[in-house]
């Protein structure tokens, strides 16, 4: 079992920066894939980024890369997403997720956290 919390999330203006983070207890942190997923209001949960157990490799959603970045720091059981230029359609709450392995798929994520809001304002 992981337990994964969320936090960093709030209200920013267009153009603007956030990083929020996500810290695990339970089972080694190290020992899985993360994910960052957000879902807007009416709209499906969608993929946004993924790291590797160790942070060698990562995956984005193509619309999305070049403005966000996922690290994580394993020492401190924590993962991170840096979002840069911040826009409207950004708004969303943002969740992580741990999964065995590096994958865009919802479903191959087991845990999940309850989720961060960001709400980037015009």
């Amino acid at each position: 079992q992981v337990q994964l919390v969320e936090s960093g999330g709030g209200l920013v203006q267009a153009g603007d920066y956030l990083r929020i983070s996500c810290g695990a207890a339970g089972r080694t942190f190290s020992g899985y894939a993360m994910g960052w997923f957000r879902q807007a209001p009416g709209k499906e949960r969608e993929f946004v980024a993924g790291v590797n157990w160790d942070g060698t490799s990562t995956h984005y959603t193509e619309f999305l890369k070049g403005r966000f970045t996922i690290s994580r720091d394993n020492a401190k059981g924590t993962v991170y997403l840096q979002m840069n230029n911040l826009k409207p359609e950004d708004t969303a709450v943002y969740y992580c997720a741990a999964s065995g392995y590096l994958s865009a798929t919802r479903n191959a994520y087991r845990y999940w956290g309850q989720g961060t809001q960001v709400t980037v304002s015009s």
